[in-house]
């Protein structure tokens, strides 16, 4: 039988680490799950579609208008699907537990203190129950990283290439996730990677691509105090993609269960 709420064809980023996401979730009909950062409802409508009317999904995001959005799309179907305004850091402690913990491109948004922010969501897992969460991990779009690098370097750009440096070394890692689930005490821990071709042209196609502009090259704006010399510098850069394609994204997926039983 079809899905009524499958993962989107039409989304080249969040689809890709859904399908990871799901790769790894041991999901059943009955299940409750809470998923963080939920974003556009990329995996939640899937999720409530794959427990069913005996289970139920808390999906909850940051920002007020994703939540208006997901709501709308969802309207009388799936009343077990729930929508919730609140920051997946400091969740309220009168939430119950849950059987399952998802979160599709959640974990670079732990930050700044990704380890006390797992431990937290952690809390909230049923015994026997399992974390899944999915985000770039350390090494994707290098290509590009090494190429800015070495451009701030030509041009004497001190101060900008040491931001760069400050944000490169911020990224989470494969290894890290790993070495934090099972810091936590965490059962099975996998941590796996999948390479994702994210594909451009030079010029506008390069600095307005929805993927690389919505976060990535934001990341490299902001290493500049002057943007007039920030827009300067881009638009050379986006000149010159043939130097730092294939970029590849790294997607990774971390999943752990908590001892004793479901």
């Amino acid at each position: 039988m079809a899905s009524s709420w499958p993962l989107p064809e039409n989304d080249p980023w969040s689809t890709p680490f859904a399908q990871l996401l799901m790769h790894h979730l041991e999901l059943q009909p009955g299940d409750t799950v809470l998923d963080i950062a939920a974003g556009g409802g990329v995996p939640a409508f899937h999720l409530a579609e794959q427990v069913g009317p005996n289970g139920k999904v808390l999906a909850v995001d940051i920002h007020q208008g994703q939540v208006v959005r997901s709501r709308s799309i969802q309207g009388q179907h799936m009343p077990w699907l729930q929508f919730e305004v609140g920051d997946m850091r400091v969740l309220p402690p009168t939430l119950p537990r849950f059987n399952r913990i998802t979160g599709n491109l959640s974990f670079m948004f732990f930050r700044p203190n990704r380890f006390e922010a797992l431990k937290n969501l952690v809390q909230f897992l049923k015994p026997g129950g399992q974390i899944v969460l999915t985000f770039p991990s350390l090494g994707t779009f290098d290509s590009l990283w090494v190429r800015v690098d070495e451009e701030m370097k030509q041009r004497n750009l001190l101060k900008e290439r040491g931001a760069l440096v400050e944000y490169l070394e911020e990224r989470p890692s494969a290894n890290q996730a790993k070495q934090w689930l099972e810091e936590l005490g965490l059962e099975r821990v996998e941590v796996t990677e999948w390479p994702l071709e994210i594909f451009t042209g030079p010029g506008r196609e390069f600095l307005e691509h929805p993927l690389l502009r919505g976060g990535f090259l934001d990341d490299i704006y902001e290493c500049f105090e002057d943007q007039s010399l920030a827009h300067e510098f881009m638009e050379d850069l986006s000149q010159d993609v043939g130097r730092f394609t294939p970029l590849l994204a790294q997607r990774c997926a971390m999943s752990g269960f908590l001892p004793g039983q479901k």
